[in-house]
Protein backbone atom coordinates (compact mmCIF):
# COMPACT_ATOMS: atom_id res chain seq x y z
CA UNK A 1 0.00 0.00 0.00
CA UNK A 2 0.98 3.48 -0.23
CA UNK A 3 -0.10 6.70 0.10
CA UNK A 4 -0.14 9.97 -1.95
CA UNK A 5 -2.12 12.30 -0.55
CA UNK A 6 -5.78 11.13 -0.70
CA UNK A 7 -5.11 8.46 -2.61
CA UNK A 8 -4.26 5.15 -1.88
CA UNK A 9 -1.94 2.78 -4.43
CA UNK A 10 -1.88 -1.00 -4.09
CA UNK A 11 1.52 -2.21 -6.30
CA UNK A 12 2.48 -5.54 -6.76
CA UNK A 13 5.96 -6.57 -6.55
CA UNK A 14 7.34 -7.05 -10.01
CA UNK A 15 10.80 -8.20 -10.29
CA UNK A 16 11.43 -6.57 -14.03
CA UNK A 17 10.22 -3.45 -12.06
CA UNK A 18 12.89 -3.61 -9.27
CA UNK A 19 15.58 -4.29 -11.36
CA UNK A 20 14.60 -1.42 -13.99
CA UNK A 21 14.69 1.02 -10.77
CA UNK A 22 18.07 -0.10 -9.45
CA UNK A 23 19.61 0.32 -13.01
CA UNK A 24 18.05 3.93 -13.71
CA UNK A 25 19.41 4.57 -9.62
CA UNK A 26 23.00 3.16 -10.78
CA UNK A 27 23.10 5.64 -13.91
CA UNK A 28 22.17 8.38 -11.90
CA UNK A 29 24.15 8.07 -8.87
CA UNK A 30 27.50 7.52 -10.57
CA UNK A 31 26.81 10.38 -12.91
CA UNK A 32 25.23 12.76 -10.07
CA UNK A 33 26.85 11.31 -6.87
CA UNK A 34 24.46 10.74 -4.05
CA UNK A 35 24.26 13.88 -2.92
CA UNK A 36 23.65 15.44 -6.35
CA UNK A 37 20.90 12.46 -7.20
CA UNK A 38 17.28 13.50 -7.16
CA UNK A 39 14.46 10.86 -7.05
CA UNK A 40 12.87 12.50 -9.48
CA UNK A 41 15.44 11.71 -12.01
CA UNK A 42 16.08 8.59 -10.89
CA UNK A 43 12.20 7.67 -11.99
CA UNK A 44 12.36 9.41 -15.39
CA UNK A 45 15.17 7.11 -16.28
CA UNK A 46 13.59 4.14 -15.04
CA UNK A 47 10.01 5.18 -16.60
CA UNK A 48 8.29 5.05 -13.44
CA UNK A 49 6.44 7.54 -10.77
CA UNK A 50 8.17 8.23 -7.90
CA UNK A 51 5.84 6.39 -5.61
CA UNK A 52 6.92 3.49 -7.49
CA UNK A 53 10.19 4.03 -6.14
CA UNK A 54 9.42 4.69 -2.44
CA UNK A 55 7.30 1.18 -2.85
CA UNK A 56 10.32 -0.86 -3.70
CA UNK A 57 13.37 0.71 -1.98
CA UNK A 58 11.44 3.20 0.41
CA UNK A 59 13.75 6.32 0.43
CA UNK A 60 16.79 7.99 -1.29
CA UNK A 61 19.27 6.36 1.18
CA UNK A 62 18.00 2.65 0.76
CA UNK A 63 18.34 3.09 -2.86
CA UNK A 64 21.48 4.82 -2.52
CA UNK A 65 22.63 1.46 -0.36
CA UNK A 66 21.70 -0.54 -2.79
CA UNK A 67 23.50 1.01 -5.69
CA UNK A 68 26.28 1.10 -3.40
CA UNK A 69 26.17 -2.81 -2.09
CA UNK A 70 26.03 -3.32 -5.70
CA UNK A 71 28.74 -1.54 -7.37
CA UNK A 72 30.97 -3.00 -4.92
CA UNK A 73 30.03 -6.53 -5.68
CA UNK A 74 30.62 -5.83 -8.81
CA UNK A 75 34.17 -3.88 -8.94
CA UNK A 76 36.45 -5.58 -6.08
CA UNK A 77 35.92 -9.36 -6.02
CA UNK A 78 37.68 -10.55 -8.90
CA UNK A 79 40.57 -8.77 -8.58
CA UNK A 80 40.98 -9.53 -4.92
CA UNK A 81 40.65 -13.23 -5.70
CA UNK A 82 43.37 -12.75 -8.44
CA UNK A 83 45.64 -10.89 -6.45
CA UNK A 84 45.15 -13.63 -3.34
CA UNK A 85 45.33 -16.39 -5.52
CA UNK A 86 48.78 -18.64 -6.82
CA UNK A 87 49.36 -17.70 -10.40
CA UNK A 88 52.03 -16.31 -11.39
CA UNK A 89 52.73 -12.50 -10.65
CA UNK A 90 53.07 -11.71 -14.28
CA UNK A 91 49.36 -13.76 -14.64
CA UNK A 92 48.10 -11.64 -12.08
CA UNK A 93 49.68 -8.72 -13.64
CA UNK A 94 47.48 -8.74 -16.85
CA UNK A 95 44.78 -10.36 -14.94
CA UNK A 96 43.88 -7.26 -12.84
CA UNK A 97 44.58 -5.00 -15.53
CA UNK A 98 42.56 -7.06 -17.59
CA UNK A 99 39.81 -7.11 -15.39
CA UNK A 100 40.20 -2.98 -14.05
CA UNK A 101 40.33 -1.63 -17.46
CA UNK A 102 37.28 -3.68 -18.87
CA UNK A 103 35.22 -3.02 -16.24
CA UNK A 104 35.91 0.31 -16.13
CA UNK A 105 35.45 1.16 -19.85
CA UNK A 106 32.15 0.08 -19.33
CA UNK A 107 31.57 2.34 -16.45
CA UNK A 108 33.98 4.94 -16.32
CA UNK A 109 31.92 7.22 -13.93
CA UNK A 110 32.64 4.40 -11.19
CA UNK A 111 35.84 5.94 -9.76
CA UNK A 112 34.60 9.78 -9.35
CA UNK A 113 31.64 7.91 -7.56
CA UNK A 114 33.91 6.16 -5.26
CA UNK A 115 35.51 8.61 -4.12
CA UNK A 116 33.25 10.87 -3.46
CA UNK A 117 31.14 8.57 -1.72
CA UNK A 118 34.54 7.73 0.62
CA UNK A 119 35.27 11.19 0.82
CA UNK A 120 32.02 12.51 2.37
CA UNK A 121 31.58 9.25 4.52
CA UNK A 122 35.02 7.66 5.17
CA UNK A 123 33.20 4.28 6.73
CA UNK A 124 32.18 3.94 3.22
CA UNK A 125 35.46 2.26 2.76
CA UNK A 126 34.71 -0.52 5.54
CA UNK A 127 31.66 -1.08 4.00
CA UNK A 128 32.77 -1.26 0.60
CA UNK A 129 35.07 -3.85 0.97
CA UNK A 130 33.05 -5.86 3.22
CA UNK A 131 30.45 -5.59 0.87
CA UNK A 132 32.52 -6.53 -2.08
CA UNK A 133 34.15 -9.47 -0.38
CA UNK A 134 31.78 -10.61 2.87
CA UNK A 135 34.90 -10.23 4.80
CA UNK A 136 36.39 -7.53 7.29
CA UNK A 137 39.23 -5.96 5.87
CA UNK A 138 41.13 -7.45 8.59
CA UNK A 139 40.59 -10.84 7.01
CA UNK A 140 41.30 -9.73 3.44
CA UNK A 141 44.59 -8.09 4.16
CA UNK A 142 46.51 -11.00 5.02
CA UNK A 143 45.01 -13.34 1.84
CA UNK A 144 46.46 -10.68 -0.45
CA UNK A 145 49.35 -9.61 1.26
CA UNK A 146 50.74 -12.71 2.53
CA UNK A 147 50.72 -14.50 -0.68
CA UNK A 148 52.26 -11.57 -2.97
CA UNK A 149 55.13 -11.17 -0.16
CA UNK A 150 55.82 -14.83 -0.78
CA UNK A 151 55.86 -14.65 -4.52
CA UNK A 152 57.70 -11.11 -4.58
CA UNK A 153 60.33 -12.95 -2.01
CA UNK A 154 61.05 -15.80 -3.86
CA UNK A 155 61.83 -13.53 -7.64
CA UNK A 156 64.27 -11.37 -5.04
CA UNK A 157 65.81 -14.11 -3.82
CA UNK A 158 65.96 -15.64 -7.59
CA UNK A 159 67.66 -11.96 -9.02
CA UNK A 160 64.84 -11.51 -10.83
CA UNK A 161 62.75 -8.40 -9.56
CA UNK A 162 63.44 -5.34 -7.38
CA UNK A 163 62.74 -5.87 -3.45
CA UNK A 164 59.05 -4.24 -3.22
CA UNK A 165 56.54 -4.05 -0.09
CA UNK A 166 53.34 -6.14 -1.09
CA UNK A 167 51.00 -2.98 -0.50
CA UNK A 168 53.13 -1.03 -2.94
CA UNK A 169 52.77 -3.82 -5.22
CA UNK A 170 49.68 -3.98 -5.45
CA UNK A 171 48.89 -0.11 -4.98
CA UNK A 172 50.60 0.44 -8.01
CA UNK A 173 49.27 -1.74 -10.04
CA UNK A 174 45.51 -0.20 -8.81
CA UNK A 175 46.47 3.04 -9.48
CA UNK A 176 47.90 2.67 -12.76
CA UNK A 177 44.39 0.82 -13.74
CA UNK A 178 42.24 3.46 -12.05
CA UNK A 179 43.49 6.89 -12.46
CA UNK A 180 43.07 7.53 -16.14
CA UNK A 181 39.27 6.85 -15.81
CA UNK A 182 39.41 8.67 -12.42
CA UNK A 183 40.93 12.01 -13.97
CA UNK A 184 39.38 11.54 -17.45
CA UNK A 185 37.91 14.51 -17.95
CA UNK A 186 41.99 15.87 -17.58
CA UNK A 187 43.23 13.24 -19.68
CA UNK A 188 41.13 13.24 -22.27
CA UNK A 189 41.97 17.47 -22.56
CA UNK A 190 46.17 16.49 -21.93
CA UNK A 191 45.65 14.42 -24.71
CA UNK A 192 43.62 16.39 -27.19
CA UNK A 193 41.19 13.12 -27.45
CA UNK A 194 37.68 12.82 -27.72
CA UNK A 195 35.29 9.95 -26.29
CA UNK A 196 36.37 7.52 -28.66
CA UNK A 197 40.19 8.25 -28.63
CA UNK A 198 40.36 7.78 -25.18
CA UNK A 199 38.68 4.48 -25.72
CA UNK A 200 41.18 3.72 -28.25
CA UNK A 201 43.78 4.78 -25.36
CA UNK A 202 42.50 2.56 -22.75
CA UNK A 203 42.67 -0.53 -25.24
CA UNK A 204 46.22 0.51 -26.15
CA UNK A 205 46.98 0.83 -22.35
CA UNK A 206 45.52 -2.43 -21.68
CA UNK A 207 47.54 -4.24 -23.79
CA UNK A 208 50.75 -2.29 -22.75
CA UNK A 209 50.60 -1.95 -18.77
CA UNK A 210 51.39 -5.59 -17.80
CA UNK A 211 54.60 -5.30 -19.39
CA UNK A 212 55.36 -1.44 -18.16
CA UNK A 213 54.53 -2.06 -14.62
CA UNK A 214 56.84 -5.91 -14.53
CA UNK A 215 59.53 -4.21 -16.57
CA UNK A 216 59.75 -0.99 -13.29
CA UNK A 217 60.35 -3.96 -11.26
CA UNK A 218 63.59 -5.70 -12.99
CA UNK A 219 66.44 -5.43 -11.14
Amino acid sequence: MKTDGQVTRTFEHDGDTEQRILDAAHAVFLRRGTAGARMQEIAKEAGVNQALLHYYFRSKEKLAEAVFQRVARGFMPPVIQVLASDLPLEEKVERVVELEIDNLARSPLLPAYLISEMHHDPDRARQFLQAATGLVPEQVRPRVFDTLRRQIDERVRAGTMRSIAPEQFAMSLLSLCIFPFAARAMMMLLTGTDQKGFERLMARRRKELPSFFLGALRP
